[in-house]
């Protein structure tokens, strides 16, 4: 009997075997005619999937499934890879494990994208005042589903698991605002640096100088090659970064040698937990480095201004020195020039003054002048 109704439950369910498939599950209908139709309905998929499956080489792929793949291959390889796993996880909780990646459409995106732009910063109502805290950025909403969705639709594409009428992505992607460039006045540095505790210093002085993401601060020894003069970890979405040891950095590394036997940057201990000790030295983690980059900024009083402004800082102020672009992008570790083009404005100044000069007529002789001359 394909439908029937156990003593125990109040619905229907199917039991068949097709094309070697074994079904036994319920169909969440609770009388027998719904269940009838729910178990056609499995059997003419079946039916599509093994059709499918002899034109393509693939069976279909579960959400569960092609999320794993994507973590073992991609995922936990990227510098912020505890954030990527949360963000699979949520994917997962929303959509469920076993939803296919061929049933994927622009209304379940869309659906997702509604959900998680309802929510807030840090999965928390108020703050500590009572305040309401606000709602996360569009940005955050677009990184954290559907692009790492998109991402894990194209690694299954890299496997060669053909998925017919993927959803427009592009079409899901909520607006962010322009980012501004943010630039540190001279106040504004001293007060960052004034403000800096002593045993972050040298990792604070090494993010400074060299531009680098939060994370891609965080270095081991391993990354270290004293004698390529260089520095190469993974940064943002497993890409592999590259920096110059220059005299500078050199300086900070010789004097974070000794601290740790892995990591570079370290803090002293100052309120152990369970498994730490007063006064000893420890590795900076993500975590500790949010934390000390926000207390840092409320001593210095500096307003608007992001860890990753400082990212900004460094290759405006590179810019403004060299007028080079495609140096300015070798140093932020911009796959492309384009991304480096919001750097541009700096070039600004000097194209003003062009055309100051070029406007001024007692500056440059008429063509009578010229000739006569």
């Amino acid at each position: 009997m394909p439908v029937y109704k156990p003593e125990n439950s109040p619905y229907y369910y199917a039991r068949f075997e097709i094309h070697g498939r074994r079904v036994h599950k319920s169909t969440k209908a609770k009388n027998k005619k719904d269940a009838e139709l729910v178990e056609r309905q499995w059997r003419e998929q079946i039916e599509v999937d093994v059709k499918q499956a002899k034109v393509t080489g693939n069976a279909p792929i579960t959400l569960d499934v092609a999320a794993g793949h994507y973590w073992l291959d991609r995922g936990q390889y990227h510098a912020n890879s505890d954030t990527t796993w949360t963000d699979i996880q949520r994917l997962i909780y929303y959509f469920g494990k076993n939803k296919r990646l061929d049933q994927f459409t622009d209304a379940d995106v869309k659906g997702f994208v509604n959900w998680r732009r309802q929510q807030t910063r840090h999965g928390k109502k108020t703050d500590k005042d009572g305040n309401p805290m606000p709602l996360i950025a569009n940005a955050t909403v677009n990184r954290s589903g559907v692009v790492l969705l998109k991402g894990i639709f194209n690694h299954c594409a890299d496997l060669r698991h053909v998925i017919p009428n993927p959803p427009k992505w592009k079409k899901q992607m909520l607006e962010e605002p322009q980012e501004i460039v943010r630039e540190l006045d001279t106040h504004e540095a001293e007060a960052l640096d004034g403000a800096v505790r002593k045993d972050y210093a040298l990792w604070f002085e090494f993010a400074r100088i060299t531009g680098l993401r939060r994370n891609e601060t965080l270095i081991k020894w391993a990354d270290v090659n004293i004698f390529a003069k260089r520095i190469t970890t993974i940064g943002k979405r497993g890409k592999q970064v590259s920096t110059h040891i220059t005299p500078a950095v050199a300086t900070i590394l010789r004097q974070c040698k000794g601290h740790h036997p892995v990591y570079v940057f370290t803090f002293v201990c100052q309120r152990p937990n369970d498994d730490q000790i007063k006064g000893q030295r420890y590795p900076i983690t993500p975590e500790g480095a949010k934390t000390q980059w926000r207390r840092l900024r409320k001593r210095s009083g500096v307003q608007n201004f992001r860890f990753h402004d400082i990212r900004h800082d460094v290759g405006t102020k590179v810019l403004r020195q060299t007028g080079n672009l495609k140096i300015v992008q070798k140093i932020l570790n911009h796959s492309k020039l384009e991304t480096t083009l919001k750097y541009a404005h700096v070039l600004d100044e000097e194209v003003a003054a062009a055309l100051t000069i070029f406007q001024t007529p007692t500056t440059l002789p008429t063509t009578e002048e010229k000739v006569s001359a």
